[in-house]
């Protein structure tokens, strides 16, 4: 599955115009833009081609991004060197493959559904670390037909989800963004 994975992203990253120089991040992210720290290490998982991850290393943090996609990951590579930014990227599938090891100040996961890397990633925050998980919830399927079922969350499971991995919930909600029904979920490591 990871084969086929990768080969399916790297051709729609094939096709797709090459990143803006000068990314902006999205509207799902500028929603949540203040929980997300000033500095320290940021792993943006399954960022694709980078445009949210430049953006971040843009702003003084020290960002990796991972992805299946080695074609992916050469365009926010290029995207990077362009905007005069460091990123580093790393090719790895997260279904077969541990997180990147932290400790992180914060973790963005973007339109990525594997309930099951949560308590890895609560794992790798640093104390007091910050969780960012966006994604579009089943009644997108009301209004757009893709994703299908099987890649969206259900109602409340992203709250949910961080709840079981021992994050404490700053911020959950599940409304229209963009044109797409997310889930925005923000929650942090706690203290020991």
């Amino acid at each position: 599955m990871a084969d086929e994975d990768a080969t399916r992203w790297d051709a729609k990253y094939r096709g797709r115009a090459l990143p803006t120089p000068t990314p902006a991040p999205s509207v799902a992210l500028q929603s949540v833009m203040s929980w997300i720290p000033s500095q320290g290490r940021f792993l943006d998982v399954a960022g694709g081609d980078g445009a949210q991850a430049v953006w971040l290393a843009g702003r003084g943090l020290e960002v990796t991004l991972c992805d299946v996609s080695a074609v992916a990951l050469e365009r926010a590579s290029q995207a990077a060197a362009s905007a005069e930014v460091s990123l580093t990227t790393l090719c790895v599938d997260l279904e077969t493959a541990p997180l990147p090891e932290g400790p992180w100040s914060a973790v963005l996961c973007s339109n990525y559904l594997q309930p099951s890397l949560w308590p890895p990633v609560a794992d790798a925050l640093a104390p007091g670390g910050t969780a960012i998980w966006l994604h579009p919830t089943a009644i997108n399927l009301t209004r757009h037909e893709k994703p299908s079922r099987r890649f969206l969350l259900q109602p409340g499971q992203a709250r949910s989800t961080f709840e079981a991995a021992g994050l404490v919930v700053d911020f959950a909600s599940e409304d229209w963004v963009a044109g797409r029904h997310l889930a925005r979920v923000v929650g942090r490591k706690p203290h020991a």
